[in-house]
Order: C-alpha cells, then structure tokens, then sequence
C-alpha cells in the first residue's frame, strides 16, 4: 500500500546542506500497522510528512496504492491526498468550530452537500465515541477528545492510509491506551492501513504488526514486532529493547553497590531472557552446576505478540570462578547480561 523507493531528503544546498533522509526503502502491507521508531532528529517526521509530500522529497519515490506520488502536479496531489488522512500530535483542530464542524472540514473542501456530509460524518462520531460531544467546542474537550476529533477528521475522506505523527506523545498513559484501541479499531474495522511515527517502545508493543527502526535519516532495522522485541538484528534495536526493559534496582540495592568488585566480590547481574529462556529453569540450573546461591532481586515477563520476553536482576553468590563460568555459560547461550555492580 505505501512503498518508499530511494526516498532522500536535504535541507539547504551545496555544502551547507543536511541530509534528513538517506535512500530509504520500506514497504507498508495493506491492512497493517507499521511503526517507524527513533530517537528525536532520527528523521521520523520527514519520512512520514514525505509520504504525503507535506515535503517533498529530494530524490527517490513514494507510491501510496501503486501511485507515485512525486509525479503528479498540484492538482492531481491534491486529489490523491483524499486517500492519505493524517494526524498529528497537538491535534491541530480550529477552535472556532464545533466538533461536527470540525469533523466536516476536509468535506467542505471537497464539495459535499449538508446531507452528504451528515451522512459521512454521523458513523465516525459514532466510532470515535463522540456523539454526545459533536457541538462542543475544543476548548471545552479533554486531550484524548480532541485527539479523536482529529482522528475523526482524517476520516471523514475515506482514506486507504492513516498517518500518525506521534498521536500520542501529548497524552497521558490511560488516554494513549485509549487512543491505541480505536486505532485499532479502525485498523481491523476499516482495514485501514495505518503507518506511525513513534520514540516510544509501548506504542509499537501495542498496536503494531511490523517496526522500522531509523537513525540519523537511515533505516537501520525492520522487523515483525515480536521478532524485533525479542531478538533486534542491530545495536540500536538492543538498546531500544534494553531500555525498554529497563528495571531501576530499588534504593537499598543502589547504596549497597559498588563499581569495583575488589572489596565486594559478588555481582549484581541484569539478565534478559526471551522465548523458550524465560520457559527454562535456567537459574536452578546455574545454582546446582556451579554451587551458587543466585537471589533474584528483581524480575518481569512481558508477552508481546506470541513472543516471550523477560528481564531479571539477580545477585549470584559463591566461589569467584564459578560465578565467572556461570557467566560465561549465560553468554554462550547468547543471552544479554550487564553487571550493574558488586555487593558484599
């Protein structure tokens, strides 16, 4: 459904110029969700504003449904963005107009009629649970409401693709959990296909089929979702994973370790586990084959599309060889481990 070929962006020329994108390829399968991720200044929000040529790119194709969009003059652009709703994170509604109104907007731009437009409009504020609120003003709606308003809005076109620019990076846990649900709704409902920029790890979790992972204006990683929680191919995508996972070691751990395992001889170890790992009663294991006693300080287990994915901080206690063979056998078997510390 969306298939970028080559894409490259620069801003300025010559010498002075900054490449935002550099020859990306991704495709986006009709029907799915597919997650763009990065840190800030990745180059998310280009390739996402390119799709719909809001930027127009410096070289390489965009096809949205087999059609290339670079190609077309304004008015055929115009046209084909009928079929790209977008929204973005600070909604973007025009305070001086009610939901409905809000809603019939793009509509208005097309030509339709009153009746046509009630017609379109009626079924999408029953989807986004907005029927009660359709003369209310922004100012008088909540962030989550407006962020439906505006979902609302990208609709009302028909659209085969959804854009979403960080839609959720302004709202509170509850309410991007909410947000999530009905894009998902719409995703399955209306098979929609959806295409998202994020920077955040549990958006992707939630709602995506695939992630692409971008890093100074380059595609570094795309994977299915599971996959990529729990085996990344690429440095980035571990460090994403492993902050992610990220478990803070309680207070009265951190004031008992230290850097240096000289006067403290037994490590404080974090421990990522996936798929038949987390299954494996792998510190059992250790404790009987290398006389160890192995506390587990901390743990948790998260499921992630069929996929088993785990975090463990233990502390391994016993003979200084054997804690580095038990290690050695935890890298052997290619699992992720980081000494956070010593303790006596």
């Amino acid at each position: 459904m969306i298939q970028l070929e080559q894409l490259s962006k620069f801003y300025g020329s010559d010498h002075d110029a900054i490449c935002a994108l550099n020859n990306v390829d991704l495709t986006v399968p009709k029907g799915s969700i597919t997650g763009v991720i990065g840190v800030s200044g990745a180059g998310k929000s280009t390739l996402i504003r390119c799709v719909n040529m809001l930027e127009r790119p410096s070289s390489g194709r965009v096809l949205v449904d087999g059609q290339d969009l670079t190609q077309l003059d304004a008015p055929a652009l115009r046209k084909a963005r009928h079929d790209i709703g977008m929204i973005f994170q600070h909604f973007n509604l025009l305070d001086s107009r009610t939901v409905y109104q809000n809603i019939a907007f793009p509509l208005e731009l097309m030509g339709f009629d009153k009746n046509a437009m009630k017609e379109r409009i009626t079924p999408l504020l029953e989807l986004t649970g907005l029927s009660d609120k359709k003369d209310r003003y922004p100012s008088a709606l909540s962030g989550g409401q407006k962020q439906r308003v505006a979902i609302a809005r990208a609709l009302a076109s028909r659209p085969k693709v959804l854009l979403c620019d960080e839609a959720t990076s302004a709202l509170d846990p509850q309410t991007t959990s909410s947000i999530l649900e009905l894009l998902r709704e719409i995703n399955q409902e209306l098979g929609l296909t959806i295409l998202l920029i994020t920077h955040e790890m549990e958006v992707v979790k939630s709602i995506c089929d695939s992630v692409a992972l971008i890093s100074g204006g380059e595609l570094v990683e795309t994977s299915k979702v599971g996959p990529f929680f729990t085996a990344p191919s690429t440095k980035l995508g571990r460090e994403f994973l492993e902050e992610f996972l990220r478990i803070d070691p309680p207070k009265s751990l951190l004031d008992r370790l230290s850097s240096d395992g000289s006067d403290k001889p037994y490590p404080v170890i974090r421990i990522i586990f996936n798929d038949e790992n987390v299954a494996s009663p792998l510190i059992s294991q250790l404790a009987r084959s290398f006389e160890l006693d192995i506390s587990i300080l901390q743990a948790k287990i998260e499921d992630i599309q069929g996929h088993t994915l785990g975090l463990m901080i233990a502390e391994f206690r016993g003979n200084a060889a054997h804690i580095e063979k038990a290690l050695a056998r935890l890298s052997d078997m290619q699992l992720s481990t980081e000494v956070l510390g010593y303790v006596d």
